[in-house]
């Protein structure tokens, strides 16, 4: 008996270490509690908690009824005499030497199992809220018959429950078995296993109970034939719903068939007739469940497979494009005429003047170098935006200049959590203008922020961002540092409404035990108008209030009319249950972007819009949570609603998929006549193009707009094939247009022209050049830019020293048809391929400092000038404008007399 008090001791121990986990897990509820009170989501933590707790008790407690009430049965049912032990071939001990074990371990063990399977009940909340409040498709599944919303809202949580039940079941029939073998209703004799009456009884009640359960399994693989991936198209075809299906309907009465006989077999001595059940079960189960389908599609699908799977195939194609929303894209034909004359070029203005000469990389780069003012401030992404200035629609690039904690200079307690709380501004600059020295001209810059535009940052402060920590604490003792100026540092007090009280000493308790950090508690900085800011990361922020969404992996910032910050997040409703839809990895098979959220980066203020009101999931989410949603879309404020776009990555799906399901006819899908694919970047393909932003008048179009565009090739293909556009502006937000090229006619793609860059002598020999002085060619992705019913393309080229990291713009490549000039200038490059009057507006800027002197770094010599004329007259020459070679050789001819009168020739 000491062993049990031993045994018992270390369960006092366990419940010891089990409260102390409660109490940090009450701390941490309750610190959660102020955070979403602070933000203005009460109601979802409520919610989301008493659904916790309601799922987590009731499987918990179902799980606990199950295996107590059957290891308290097998108990009872046991034999009282404990001296029947003469046949006993376990050697175990007598049934008095093992009955206080199991009575003291019976109540323990349950509640253990039980409080597994109710922390992870519990942990599946969101698929039991689901459960319970679907929002019809009003389309049904072909197969069954059923909503698509039974699939989305229903059938995990199905599933999930079945699965729980099947455990149970086992769980508490290996414990039933346990303590009949232990009380010795189960033995093994000379002569075999031997049961007792009523061991025999329950042990086949529970197998019963089980095969009852596993009826209703098959019941719900029936619904998985609508994923199945056996057929040439994804979701239930020829095999699955003639050889599976039956198959799977057999099974399901064949199991409730042989429950019956195991409660027969119960009150008979013979145990064939459920052994033969169970052996029948298992056999058709391999035999019909794999060998039978393989063999009709094997024989009967293969050898006509268009013939026997073309209405699945139609199904798969229809599912699909309705699941990713591929259905709503508008087809228009595109001529690709090569007969763009200076004339468009003028009416596409802004398109022209809106062309990205700024790649995200190299630029960057150059605003780290140029920007960051400080050690611990950090740009860690380019964000692609428009804005209205000076009454002209404006492309521009803009950067948060962000607080890196890791690169502080002293990483003390009180500069990470009191001093340095929060970034500093933005970087905002035209995606086109460009210094005399190659560097990007600026419309917001410096600390503090400085423009001379509209464009104005009167809210800089960044408490919320990409880079921000976990906690800070705001209005405290300690001077809160705001940005630096010259030697000396300018110092401010928070004065917005976000954070959590923590003037008190049980606050400062609770925060210290949930951060684990004692020097909460004993900072004298901390006093009664203190606040902590945590959850701080924008990504982490809107996922914690809302974690039933998928956020886009870019956020990206934006100025609002009154100069605050705000952080945009684009918001997916997500599901890989959708019938016959193939699934994308790591996504699912259905998508929509249909919640758009914006933080303010000063208040931490969280708002979210529903942007797609006719999607299913996100009503249901409505209804669910009444107060999670500030409004539709139109009730954003208008001047935060300007710049909202098409996310990437929705869109770059969306590709993925129209590439192969563009094809709506059976016979070309199967065949893959007609498959697309994404250009790669570069001459060598080896990545996939992404999707870019442009402002551009789309064809037929009556004003420019801003749009997210992809090319496609023919699959195994070079040439240009379609283009499929994004539309971002309302009145048209969130409509996709595919572009489709004549087949019969050749295109170049991306990968062509690039080819042909390379190819060209002058280009090669200059790029060669620049490498081989020390320096590093950048070539930056090549922009496919339609301009009327014409493709124009355009690359930017940088150079950078082989140590340094300032990428300057040295050169624009424009490649049209069969023309192609590289110049110093975007005017000067289409200049070169439409000729001197083209009409092109300038769109370089005037230089920024004054021009440096010739053989200065970053300058130009007299000999590079004459050396770029000759070039230049040579693309004029080969472009057949005889005008623009007699003004370049001319050019030439001044420079080498200025050659020529320098001192020393």
């Amino acid at each position: 008996m000491w062993s049990i008090r031993r045994l018992a001791g270390f369960g006092v121990l366990a419940v010891l270490i089990a409260v102390l986990a409660s109490a940090g897990g009450l701390i941490r509820l309750y610190t959660d509690w102020l955070w979403f009170q602070e933000v203005g989501f009460p109601a979802v933590f409520a919610t989301t908690l008493k659904t916790q707790v309601v799922t987590g008790v009731a499987l918990g407690l179902a799980f606990f009824l199950v295996l107590y009430t059957n290891a308290l049965l097998a108990r009872r049912l046991g034999p009282r005499d404990v001296l029947i032990t003469v046949d006993d071939q376990l050697g175990l001990p007598s049934l008095e030497v093992l009955e206080p074990y199991l009575r003291v371990f019976i109540l323990p063990v349950s509640l253990a199992f039980a409080a597994i399977a109710g922390w992870g009940a519990a942990g599946k909340w969101d698929l039991f809220l689901r459960f319970t409040n679907p929002v019809p498709f009003e389309t049904s599944d072909p197969l069954f018959g059923q909503d698509i919303a039974y699939y989305i809202f229903r059938l995990p949580a199905l599933k999930y429950l079945y699965g729980e039940a099947i455990v149970a079941l086992l769980l508490a029939g290996l414990l039933a078995g346990g303590i009949y073998v232990c009380n010795r209703a189960l033995r093994i004799t000379p002569r075999g296993l031997w049961l007792s009456p009523g061991a025999r009884r329950h042990l086949l009640a529970l197998a019963a109970l089980f095969l009852l359960l596993k009826a209703y399994g098959y019941r719900l693989d029936m619904y998985d034939l609508l994923y199945s991936e056996r057929a040439v198209a994804f979701g239930a075809g020829y095999a699955d719903v003639n050889a599976q299906l039956p198959v799977l309907k057999a099974l399901m009465l064949l199991a409730v068939l042989t429950a019956l006989l195991a409660v027969a077999t119960g009150f008979s001595r013979s145990w064939r007739p459920f052994l033969g059940g169970v052996g029948a079960l298992v056999a058709l189960a391999i035999l019909g469940g794999a060998v039978y389908p393989g063999l009709i599609q094997k024989f009967q699908v293969v050898p006509n497979e268009i013939v026997k799977e073309q209405p699945y195939i139609d199904l798969n194609i229809k599912f699909t494009r309705m699941a990713y929303g591929l259905d709503n894209i508008e087809e228009r034909e595109f001529p690709a005429e090569g007969q763009l004359t200076p004339a468009d070029l003028r009416a596409n203005d802004a398109t022209i003047k809106n062309i990205r000469l700024w790649d995200t990389q190299p630029l960057l780069a150059t605003y780290s170098q140029l920007q960051e003012i400080r050690t611990y401030y950090k740009f860690t992404d380019i964000d692609i935006d428009r804005y209205r200035l000076n009454g002209a629609y404006r492309q521009v690039t803009l950067s948060p200049r962000e607080l890196s904690y890791k690169d502080l200079p002293s990483k003390i307690w009180i500069n990470e959590r009191l001093s340095y709380t929060h970034g500093y501004g933005a970087v905002v600059g035209p995606v086109n203008r460009v210094t005399k020295e190659g560097l990007p001209e600026f419309l917001v810059k410096d600390i503090p922020p400085a423009g001379d535009g509209e464009l104005k940052i009167a809210r800089p402060e960044l408490y919320f961002g990409e880079l921000t920590n976990d906690y800070v604490f705001l209005k405290t003792q300690s001077k809160e540092f705001h940005y630096p100026a010259g030697d000396q540092n300018v110092y401010t007090t928070y004065e917005g409404t976000g954070g959590v009280s923590i003037g008190s000493f049980g606050r400062k308790l609770l925060f210290g035990l949930r951060f684990g950090d004692i020097k909460i508690l004993l900072s004298d900085d901390l006093g009664p108008e203190s606040r902590i800011l945590y959850n701080r990361n924008i990504r982490e922020r809107v996922e914690r209030a809302a974690p039933f969404f998928r956020y886009d992996d870019d956020p990206y910032l934006v100025v609002s009319r009154d100069g605050r910050l705000f952080w945009f997040l684009d918001g997916y409703t997500t599901s890989d249950m959708f019938p016959y839809s193939a699934r994308t990895r790591g996504l699912g098979n259905y998508i929509r972007n249909s919640v758009k959220a914006t933080v303010d980066a000063y208040n931490g203020t969280i708002r979210f819009y529903i942007a797609d009101g006719a999607d299913p999931v996100v009503r249901a989410y409505a209804q669910i949570f009444p107060g999670l949603f500030a409004g539709a879309l139109a009730t954003m404020p208008e001047d935060l609603r300007a710049h909202v776009r098409y996310p990437e990555g929705l869109f770059a799906a969306q590709a993925r998929m129209f590439a192969l399901y563009h094809m709506r006819d059976a016979q070309v899908f199967y065949n893959k006549e007609d498959l697309w694919s994404i250009p790669g970047k570069g001459a060598d393909g080896q990545s996939p193009m992404l999707p870019y932003y442009l402002i551009m008048r789309l064809p037929a179009e009556p004003r420019e707009e801003f749009v997210l565009l992809l090319p496609f090739t023919p699959s195994r293909k070079d040439n240009m094939i379609a283009w499929l556009a994004a539309r971002s502006d309302p009145p048209n937000y969130g409509k996709l247009i595919s572009y489709n090229f004549p087949k019969q006619k050749l295109i170049y793609g991306p990968r062509q022209i690039e080819a042909r860059i390379d190819q060209d002598s002058f280009i090669s020999q200059q790029l060669s050049l620049w490498n081989q002085r020390g320096s590093q060619v950048i070539r930056a992705n090549l922009l496919a830019v339609p301009i009327e019913r014409s493709l124009l393309y355009v690359q930017p080229l940088y150079l950078a020293a082989e140590k340094g990291q300032l990428p300057q713009l040295k050169r624009v490549i424009v490649a049209f048809g069969d023309r192609i000039a590289m110049e110093e200038t975007l005017e000067g490059a289409l200049a070169g391929v439409f000729g001197e009057r083209a009409g092109v507006p300038a769109t370089a800027a005037t230089p920024a400092s004054p021009a440096l002197a010739p053989g200065a770094p970053g300058g130009t010599t007299l000999a590079e000038t004459a050396s770029e004329a000759f070039s230049r007259a040579l693309a004029r020459q080969r472009a057949g404008d005889w005008a623009g070679y007699g003004a370049e050789m001319k050019r030439l001819e001044e420079t080498l007399q200025k050659l020529r009168a320098q001192p020393g020739r």
